[in-house]
C-alpha cells in the first residue's frame, strides 16, 4: 500500500497545472496554386521534432505552440524544402509561404542533399546507416555493429567504454539477451531500418536496464500518400554459402498507413573454437568446428490509423521462426608435462533445434487539447520458443589412434519458453514554465526451461535424474517516471528525470527442490545539461543511474556438461548489478564530437572460468563477483574531404579499474585499450559509390580477462541502375579474418585458459535491390465531423 500511495504522491501534482500557450499559423502554396496535405514540423533548439501538421485543402494550417525559440521546417515531394527561425511571444502568423518547384533541365548540374551519416542530439547519437553502403542487403545486427562507438562481442552488444546495452524497436524493448537477441536482429532487414539512435545515456521515460545504455533501432515508416516496394536477393560466400531473399511494402494514403515484410534465408555458416587450458600436469586442448544452418524466415506487419486529427491508433506484429541445426566435431588433446600428446577424445554431435518468437503491439496515440498535451498508451506481447534434440557420442583413443573406450554417450532434450506481457501510458504535458512528462508501465514475465538427459553409452537410452531438470521463473516489474525539460535561453536547457521501478522475481528448480525469491524497489535518477555557446560549440553533461538484470539462462541453477570433466551451471541467487554513468560532451561545428565519461559499478556479474589442477575439471560458473570503473575519451570526426569523399572517423581511449568482491584466487588485471574506426564512402560518380571501413581494437585487460586484438578491413561498392530503382551491391567483409574474438585469457587457481572464437566474419556478398512504387497517389479531402455546420456559418 506504501508503494501505491509514493506512485500516487508522485504524480498528481501534475495534474493540476495550466499553463498559456500561442497561436502559430500561415499558408503554403507554390507559384500557381496552395499546396495541400503538406507536413509543417517544428523543432526546437536541439532539433527534436515537438509538434506538427497537415496543411489543409486550401494550403493552411495551424499549430498552438509554448513561448520560446523553434524551427519551421515545410517539406513536400517536388518542392524544396522550406526551413526559418522563429520565436513565438505572441499569436503569430507567417503569412504566405511560397515552395519553389524541383525542375531538373537538360544540362543542369542537380545536386542533392545529403543527410549526415551521425547526428548528435542532446541526448543521443543518430547513425543514419543508408550512407553506408556495407549495410546493403545487411540486417540489423551487422548494422548496429557499423554504429560508432558500438561493438558485438561475445553475443553482447555493447557501448565502448560503457557496457552491454540493451535494444529497443521503435522504442518498444526486446525482452531478449545474448544469442537470443542476436538471432532475433538477424531478422530484421538493414533496409527497413530508418536509423539507429545510440543512447548511452537514456531518460527517465525509458527502462533502466542496461549499463551501457539503449541503442532505438527505429524504422522506415514510408513517404506520406505513396506506395513503395523493394526486394532483395543476396548471396554470401564464406566456406559455404547463404541465400537471403527480403522483400519490404510500404503503403500510406490519407489517414492509413501499412507497412509489410518479409525475410527468408538459408545455407550455412563454419565456426571455429579453441579451448587451451595449461595444467601442471599437461595442457589440454580443445578444438571445436561446427557447421551451423541458418535457415530462417520472419515477417512484419504494421499498420496505424488516423481517427482524427488528434488520435490515431496502431498494430505492429512480428514473427520468426529458424532452424539452426548444428553438426560439431570435437577434439580435446591431452598432454603430459612434457607437452607430449598421451590422449584425445573425438566427440561428435548433431543438434535439432527448432526456435521462434512473436511480438504483438498495440497503440493509441492522441492529444487531448490544443495545448499539446499529449497521451499514448502501448500494449505488448512477446512470445519465444526454443527446442532442441542434441545426440553425442564421445570417444576415448591413445596417442597412436587406438580406440580405449567411450567417455560419454547422450541425448540431450530441451525447451525453453519465454512469455512477456507490458502495458505501458505516457503524457507529454508542456506548461509555461516547463515541459513535462510522466508515466507509467507494468510487465510480467515467465520463463520456463527444461533439460532431459538420457545416457546412451549401453545402447539403451537410461533417463539420467543428476542431469534432468526443470526450471520455472517469474519476474514482474512495476515502474512510475517524471521528467522535466527546461528552456532558460537560446544558450542554456535542462532535463531532470526520476524512475522508480519496483521488482519481484521468483526462480525454482524441480530437480532441486530449490526456491529463490527476490524483491527489490530502485531509484534512478537522470540529469542533463546543455550550453549552446555559439553556432559552432556546443557542450552538455549528463548523469544517470543504471540496472543490469541477469538474463533467464543464468539464473538456472541446473548443470549442463560440456564433457565428463567439464560443466557449465547458472547462478539463482544472481543479484543486477547496478552503474552511476558520467558523461561530458563538446560538439564543435558538429562536425568534430568529443567525450569524456566514466561508469561506476557496483555488484558486477559473469563468467568465470575455474579450473581444478587436482581432479583436472573445469566449471563454468556466474558469480556477482568484482566492482570498479569503466572510463574513456572519445572523439568522432566528420569530414567531406571533397564533393565525392565523405569520411566518419573514431578514436576511444578506454580503461578500467576493476576489484574483486568474491574470493576467486585471481588477481584482476587492467590496462588501456584504444578504439579506432574509419568509414569512407567515395561517389566515383552519381550512380556508382566505394566504401572503405577499417576498424582495430588493441589488446587489453580489464578484471578477470586480458582479451587479444581485433581488426577487420571491409570493402564495398554499389552501382544505381535504371534511374535509381535497381541497385547491384558487392562486399567483402573482414578481408583479413582478423575480427574474430582471439586470445582471450583467465587465470584462476594459477591455471591458465585461452579461448578463441571465429564464426565466418569473413565474407563477400553480391547483393541486388530492386525498388518500384508510385510515389504520389491519389487522395481525399480529410473533411471534419462538423463540415455542415461549418458551411452554415458562410
Amino acid at each position: 500500500m506504501k508503494k501505491v500511495c509514493l506512485f500516487i504522491f508522485m504524480l498528481l501534482p501534475l495534474f493540476c497545472l495550466a499553463q498559456t500557450s500561442f497561436k502559430l499559423n500561415g499558408k503554403i502554396a507554390d507559384e500557381k496554386t496552395a499546396v495541400a496535405w503538406t507536413d509543417v514540423v517544428i523543432l526546437n533548439q536541439d532539433g527534436k521534432i515537438i509538434n506538427g501538421a497537415t496543411t489543409k485543402e486550401d494550403g493552411s494550417f495551424e499549430l498552438i505552440l509554448n513561448k520560446g525559440s523553434y524551427k519551421v521546417k515545410i517539406s513536400s515531394q517536388g518542392y524544396s524544402e522550406f526551413d526559418k527561425e522563429i520565436t513565438i511571444e505572441k499569436d503569430t502568423n507567417l503569412g504566405l509561404i511560397i515552395l519553389k518547384e524541383n525542375v531538373t533541365n537538360l544540362g543542369e548540374v542537380v545536386i542533392q542533399s545529403r543527410k549526415n551519416t551521425i547526428e548528435q542530439k542532446t541526448d543521443r547519437l543518430v547513425y543514419n546507416l543508408e550512407n553506408n553502403v556495407t549495410n546493403v542487403a545487411g540486417d540489423a545486427l551487422s548494422a548496429i555493429n557499423t554504429a560508432p562507438g558500438v561493438a558485438v562481442q561475445n553475443d553482447v552488444i555493447n557501448i565502448l567504454g560503457k557496457g552491454a546495452s540493451r535494444v529497443m524497436i521503435d522504442g518498444r524493448m526486446i525482452e531478449l539477451t545474448g544469442e537470443e537477441l542476436n538471432d532475433f536482429l538477424k531478422t530484421i532487414s538493414a533496409s527497413d531500418i530508418k536509423n539507429i539512435e545510440i543512447i548511452s545515456n537514456p531518460s527517465s521515460k525509458y527502462e533502466a536496464e542496461g549499463t551501457g545504455g539503449l541503442i532505438n533501432v527505429v524504422m522506415k515508416k514510408g513517404a506520406r500518400n505513396s506506395w513503395k516496394n523493394t526486394t532483395t536477393v543476396s548471396y554470401d560466400q564464406n566456406k559455404y554459402g547463404i541465400y537471403t531473399l527480403r522483400n519490404n511494402f510500404f503503403y500510406n494514403k490519407n489517414k492509413f498507413r501499412f507497412s509489410a515484410s518479409v525475410n527468408g534465408k538459408t545455407g550455412y555458416k563454419n565456426i571455429n573454437e579453441t579451448l587451451d587450458m595449461y595444467f601442471v600436469e599437461g595442457p589440454t586442448k580443445m578444438d571445436v568446428i561446427t557447421k551451423l544452418n541458418e535457415e530462417n524466415v520472419s515477417g512484419k506487419l504494421a499498420l496505424d490509423y488516423d481517427f482524427s486529427e488528434r488520435t490515431t491508433i496502431g498494430f505492429q506484429f512480428l514473427k520468426d521462426k529458424s532452424n539452426p541445426d548444428f553438426d560439431s566435431d570435437i577434439r580435446i588433446n591431452k598432454y603430459n608435462s612434457q607437452e607430449e600428446l598421451d590422449s584425445y577424445i573425438i566427440n561428435e554431435s548433431f543438434l535439432d533445434r527448432k526456435s521462434g518468437n512473436q511480438t504483438y503491439n498495440l497503440h493509441l496515440i492522441t492529444k487531448l487539447d490544443s495545448l499539446n498535451r499529449k497521451l499514448s498508451f502501448d500494449v505488448d506481447y512477446f512470445d519465444y520458443n526454443s527446442k532442441f534434440d542434441r545426440d553425442f557420442i564421445a570417444n576415448n583413443y591413445s596417442s597412436d589412434g587406438t580406440f580405449i573406450d567411450v567417455d560419454q554417450s547422450g541425448r540431450n532434450l530441451s525447451n525453453q519458453d519465454i512469455d512477456n506481457l507490458s502495458f505501458k501510458a505516457d503524457m507529454e504535458h508542456p506548461l509555461q514554465a516547463v515541459n513535462l512528462s510522466y508515466g507509467a508501465k507494468v510487465s510480467f514475465t515467465k520463463s520456463n526451461s527444461d533439460v532431459i538427459f538420457f545416457n546412451t553409452i549401453t545402447g539403451t537410452p537410461e533417463l539420467d535424474i543428476n542431469q534432468t531438470n526443470q526450471f520455472k521463473y517469474t519476474e514482474n516489474n512495476q515502474a512510475v517516471y517524471i521528467s522535466a525539460d527546461k528552456r532558460i535561453n537560446e544558450k542554456w536547457n535542462f532535463q531532470a528525470g526520476l524512475r522508480l521501478e519496483n521488482t519481484q522475481t521468483n526462480g525454482f528448480s524441480e530437480s532441486l527442490n530449490q526456491e529463490t525469491i527476490n524483491n527489490y524497489l530502485k531509484l534512478f535518477p537522470t540529469f542533463y545539461a546543455s550550453y549552446n555557446k555559439n553556432e559552432n560549440n556546443s557542450f552538455s553533461l549528463n548523469y544517470g543511474r543504471r540496472i543490469r538484470r541477469p538474463s533467464f539462462s543464468l539464473l538456472n541453477p541446473f548443470r549442463v556438461y560440456i564433457s565428463s570433466n567439464s560443466y557449465s551451471e547458472g547462478n539463482p541467487f544472481l543479484k543486477p548489478s547496478f552503474s552511476d554513468n558520467f558523461e561530458f560532451s563538446h560538439s564543435y561545428k558538429k562536425i568534430l564530437r568529443t567525450s569524456v565519461f566514466l561508469n561506476a559499478i557496483t555488484d558486477g556479474y559473469g563468467v568465470i572460468f575455474t579450473a581444478n589442477p587436482e581432479t583436472l575439471t573445469q566449471v563454468v560458473s556466474r558469480e556477482n563477483y568484482f566492482k570498479g570503473i569503466n572510463y574513456g575519451v572519445g572523439e568522432t570526426y566528420s569530414a567531406s574531404f571533397t564533393d565525392w569523399w565523405q569520411s566518419e572517423n573514431s578514436l576511444y581511449f578506454l580503461g578500467s579499474k576493476i576489484k574483486f568482491t568474491k574470493d576467486i584466487n585471481a588477481t584482476p588485471a587492467n590496462s588501456l585499450e584504444v578504439d579506432f574506426s574509419t568509414n569512407n564512402t567515395f561517389s566515383l560518380s552519381k550512380a556508382t559509390k566505394l566504401q572503405i571501413d577499417f576498424i582495430y581494437t588493441t589488446p587489453y585487460k580489464s578484471g578477470l580477462y586480458e582479451t587479444g586484438y581485433t581488426s577487420s578491413l571491409n570493402i564495398g561498392f554499389k552501382q544505381d541502375l535504371l534511374n535509381k530503382t535497381m541497385q547491384i551491391a558487392f562486399l567483402v567483409n573482414d578481408i583479413f579474418n582478423t575480427s574474430y574474438l582471439k586470445d582471450d585469457v583467465s587465470i584462476v587457481n594459477g591455471v591458465k585458459q585461452v579461448y578463441s572464437q571465429n564464426e565466418s566474419n569473413r565474407f563477400a556478398r553480391l547483393s541486388v535491390v530492386y525498388n518500384f512504387g508510385n510515389k504520389k497517389i491519389n487522395v481525399n479531402q480529410r473533411d471534419f465531423g462538423n463540415e455542415d455546420e461549418k458551411k452554415r456559418a458562410n
